[in-house]
């Protein structure tokens, strides 16, 4: 069957820290960081403490940091209108505008971070500057002396400073000297206040936010050396932490590989425009991390849907990787990641080959171990379902192993999703090994997620002929079978693109797939029965897709059971017009 939504509650989602229960597993350096920021908080509520961040005021600028990535120009024209469509949840004239009833925890983040200041920048003209000076005019008045632990937690302090500074000739350039200094002015403060909070015992990409807005900021300000040299740092310290030694990010989101490489690009560049030297650990790290950013895209240059990603514009994941300035092909094989890449003639397969992410970095974690993806030249064959930034009903639905093209086990998910949002039990153990002969390629896979409840290890292994023409699995249960109870049954889901067309035989034990430009494939099995069910695409963010999905299904026997399958090509179809 197809993912379905849960009926959480938006507005009621957790915050990024896990419950007390979940401390004991987590590194000792960020137990004392996230205890050390909660005492901390009630300090900074106090009515007195707005005072002590006063200090003195600059009034100009460095030098001037330039946000290069591109905005929305319907969402910015949208906002001008009163409609403010966050982290898929739209709201149209909010009240209180700034902590509406109705808003979820994720549209409240993004409202204060501004990163839709892009947005206003793409409509362009008087009026959205106009809305800009606005609306961060309204903030300073509203929010600068009255706190709010979500509007001034590190991770949305950092970002709102990012985007303040990056936007600056866009929205305060051409604003009165009154307006400039009063924003530098609270740039000043804010930047006082996130000195103070840090590190909180932050993890992470949201680790990484506050970082990159004090060192935006020291860099900016012309008094901010102290601020620039705790920032770098702290980056210092952290990079190491989050970073593999393969350049895979330790949330081993595609998404969050993006992001993170963009922040540190823009350190980058704020550093030389500031006449900073760029420290080599940083440069070291844009580095490792642009070829795998590579291994994570499809031929369509956009991203494969692992771990709470979206697929993005195949020409912004090209755009990140020109400013990073590093040349070289894709990696094939990132083992300190987990993940793997296929790659013969036209055809592309991406594996999700390791373990999850540890306790305290999971919460984009997905129940997906040894899901793969597949495009063939520019079009998505099979997918996983992927991810809605912001409705948490849907969010926890893709998160499931039946949302991934991989083989799920009487229903049961190989990592448990517990309600604060992590992960409890999850594969301990997972195995990748890699073959190539001749330009055909070899996977042979496992992992044991399902051992502690059934006694059974899922093994998959995965061939791809040198001609990209053929894709072969099989798939098995192997395991003693003193836990299967003998009504246990497997599916083995292959989730397809929506622009894919199936058609099941007569003889019912094959599926035809056309692809758009009329590229055939067949998908064939032995030992389950083949059926096609429906499904949801969440690829693209915000928006959700009907689609279909193979499926192969039978009992689970003792002590294995294995399913043989293969993706062959097939002359032409149908030609696009």
């Amino acid at each position: 069957m197809a993912p379905q939504p849960t009926t959480e509650n938006p507005t009621k989602e957790r915050d990024v820290l896990p419950g007390l229960e979940r401390f004991g597993l987590l590194p000792r350096d960020q137990v004392l960081g996230r205890l050390g920021y909660a005492v901390k908080r009630p300090l900074f509520a106090l009515p007195l403490y707005p005072l002590s961040l006063s200090g003195p005021g600059p009034t100009r600028l460095n030098c001037t940091p330039t946000d290069p990535w591109p905005g929305n120009a319907e969402v910015g024209s949208a906002i001008i209108e009163g409609r403010f469509a966050f982290a898929g949840q739209v709201l149209s004239n909010p009240v209180p505008f700034w902590a509406p009833r109705n808003a979820g925890v994720r549209w409240r983040r993004e409202l204060h971070g501004f990163s839709w200041l892009r947005d206003l920048r793409a409509f362009g003209g008087d009026a959205a500057r106009r809305a800009a000076r606005e609306l961060v005019g309204a903030w300073i008045e509203r929010n600068a002396t009255a706190w709010d632990s979500l509007a001034w937690s590190p991770p949305v302090a950092g970002r709102r400073l990012c985007h303040w500074l990056g936007h600056f000739e866009f929205f305060a350039a051409s604003a009165s000297i009154e307006f400039r200094h009063r924003l530098l002015y609270e740039i000043a403060r804010q930047a006082r206040h996130l000195a103070r909070a840090l590190p909180a015992g932050l993890a992470g990409a949201e680790a990484l936010a506050p970082l990159k807005g004090l060192i935006m900021t020291g860099a900016s300000l012309p008094d901010g050396g102290a601020w620039l040299e705790r920032g770098l740092e702290l980056l210092r310290r952290e990079l190491p932490r989050q970073i593999m030694a393969d350049g895979g990010h330790i949330e081993r989101s595609p998404s969050q590989q993006l992001e993170v490489l963009r922040d540190l690009i823009d350190l980058r560049a704020v550093l030389h425009a500031g006449e900073v030297p760029v420290p080599a650990y940083l440069q070291t790290t844009i580095e490792q991390m642009a070829p795998v950013l590579r291994l994570f895209q499809h031929g369509d240059g956009g991203l494969t849907l692992f771990n709470d990603s979206n697929q993005a514009e195949g020409w912004q994941v090209d755009m990140v990787l020109q400013r990073a300035a590093v040349r070289g092909r894709p990696m094939m094989s990132a083992p300190q990641s987990g993940f793997q890449r296929l790659q013969a003639g036209r055809t592309v397969v991406l594996i999700d080959a390791g373990p999850p992410p540890p306790a305290g970095l999971d919460l984009r974690a997905h129940a997906g171990t040894l899901s793969f993806e597949m495009s063939v030249g520019r079009e998505r064959l099979i997918v996983n379902c992927g991810a809605h930034p912001g409705d948490t009903s849907w969010r926890r639905a893709q998160r499931h192993t039946a949302a991934h093209s991989t083989l799920v086990l009487d229903d049961v998910n190989s990592s448990e999703l517990a309600r604060d949002g992590t992960l409890r039990r999850r594969p301990q153990t997972v195995v990748c090994r890699r073959e190539e002969t001749d330009g055909n390629l070899w996977l042979d896979t496992s992992h044991d997620g399902y051992l502690r409840r059934f006694g059974q290890i899922h093994h998959r292994r995965i061939y791809l002929s040198a001609s990209g023409d053929d894709l072969r699995g099989e798939d098995r249960l192997q395991g003693t079978g003193s836990k299967v109870g003998g009504g246990e049954r497997f599916a083995l889901r292959f989730h397809l693109h929506p622009e894919v067309q199936a058609n099941l035989a007569k003889s019912g034990d094959s599926v035809l797939l056309r692809l758009p430009r009329g590229g055939g494939w067949r998908l064939r099995a032995t030992g389950a029965a083949v059926s096609l069910e429906e499904s949801v695409y969440l690829g693209q963010a915000g928006e959700t897709t009907r689609c279909l999905q193979v499926v192969l299904t039978g009992p689970v026997q003792a002590p294995a059971t294995t399913v043989k399958w293969a993706l062959r090509h097939e002359a032409k179809t149908r030609t696009k017009p």
